[in-house]
């Protein structure tokens, strides 16, 4: 038939019971005669768990040290899955990320993935056997574990499915696909029967948490078809894959991201090269910024605003004031904020989704702090308290309730 990989998170594998339904799920498709290899998370909440035991003994223990623990999770996690299948009769071997030929850079924590090298993986299949692969996990050039960091399970399944040119990859969830909105705080929402890698890649990137965007990019490199499907119940799912550009307007979700620090920088020295200096001495220590606003100040300045990742907020603030003489409370961090967006191909050509959008928003009262757009989202930062109104609100302006 094919090759299919598939993947399950860790809320897919959380107890006996689970790990059984999912051993289930890839003995069905062992048996309609497809070699499988399926990609598993560490079981429920082990990753936050064996974070909690290190902090008890060393809250500053090093990244290497961390990734050799949390690489635990998925090792345990993927054996015993694997002795589910056994039991069920069925032909399985288990593999950590570096048996299954994952190299990696050397950055702990967050690793890229450099190659798979998949000599073992194509041995195992060419063996009938069922492989279970850890995610998560790769070895660096020093042959120390390294993890991907969050989501990193998902990117570990599309790079396997890239190097095996798999027929497709299956990530499976605890929701039947990807939704116009979260189905569990939203009403109306809808499930998408398809949705391009762009508009994917927008909405997780913007914090749809139903796949990991180094997982979408990768898809979209190799050009890997990827469905997002439950493990729960047996129904189609949505279809991540290339498709021809939209003539129409179509709006495929709305969400919302609270990990967001804004930090303004007021009184900026107003020459040329200011904005190039402020940004490459964030890139240094690794800032990623997201929307920028400039402003003109007073006196021949000009305000800054620009937003972060949360958990950098601070690094941020402390690397501005350390590299420009700026006056005591020049450089101010709110964490106090949200980014509400809107994303769907062809949204460029079709004049009024910015209007439709900012009207729900004046409906309900809610002020918009700052503004970005490209040519298939319109992001919009508004006070935290206000972005669980803000995305109803706004998706019922372009999802109306039946």
């Amino acid at each position: 038939m094919g090759l299919i990989v598939q993947k399950f998170g860790g809320s897919s594998v959380a107890d006996a019971a689970r790990v059984r339904n999912v051993a289930s799920i890839i003995i069905d498709t062992y048996k309609q005669g497809n070699d499988v290899v399926a990609v598993v998370s560490a079981q429920g909440d082990t990753t936050d768990d064996l974070i909690e035991k290190a902090a008890e003994l060393n809250p500053k223990a090093s990244k290497r040290e961390m990734d050799s623990l949390l690489s635990a999770g998925e090792q345990m996690s993927s054996a015993l899955l694997a002795m589910a299948i056994e039991a069920e009769g069925y032909p399985v071997v288990s593999l950590l990320g570096w048996q299954a030929g994952f190299r990696t850079d050397n950055v702990y924590g967050s690793a890229r993935i450099k190659t798979v090298q998949p000599e073992r993986l194509k041995n195992e299949i060419g063996k009938k056997n069922i492989v279970i692969v850890a995610g998560f996990q790769g070895l660096n050039g020093f042959d120390d574990i390294t993890t991907l960091g969050r989501g990193g399970s998902d990117t570990s399944a599309v790079a396997i499915a890239a190097a095996l040119h798999a027929d497709r990859c299956q990530i499976f969830t605890d929701v039947e696909g990807v939704y116009t909105a979260d189905p569990r705080k939203v009403e109306g929402t809808k499930k998408l029967a398809e949705i391009t890698y762009d508009e994917m890649l927008e909405l997780a990137t913007l914090g749809a948490q139903v796949l990991n965007n180094r997982s979408v990019e990768r898809a979209k490199k190799y050009n890997v078809e990827v469905e997002v499907l439950s493990s729960l119940k047996r129904v189609p799912g949505t279809i991540v894959k290339e498709v021809a550009k939209m003539e129409k307007m179509l709006i495929r979700g709305v969400t919302k991201d609270t990990d967001v620090a804004r930090i303004s920088v007021i009184g900026v020295p107003n020459t040329p090269g200011i904005a190039f200096k402020l940004f490459s001495k964030l890139a240094a220590k690794n800032i990623n910024v997201d929307i920028i606003l400039q402003s003109v100040g007073r006196n021949d300045t000009k305000d800054i605003t620009f937003t972060v990742a949360k958990s950098n907020g601070e690094l941020a603030v402390q690397t501005i004031t350390d590299s420009f003489d700026l006056e005591e409370g020049s450089v101010v961090c709110d964490t106090n904020v949200a980014k509400v967006s809107v994303v769907g191909a062809g949204m460029e050509t079709h004049p009024g989704t910015a209007s439709k959008m900012f009207e729900a928003l004046y409906e309900k009262d809610i002020n918009i702090q700052m503004i970005s757009t490209s040519e298939i989202k319109i992001s919009v930062l508004i006070n935290a308290e206000d972005a669980d109104k803000a995305v109803s609100a706004v998706h019922k302006a372009f999802f109306p309730v039946d």
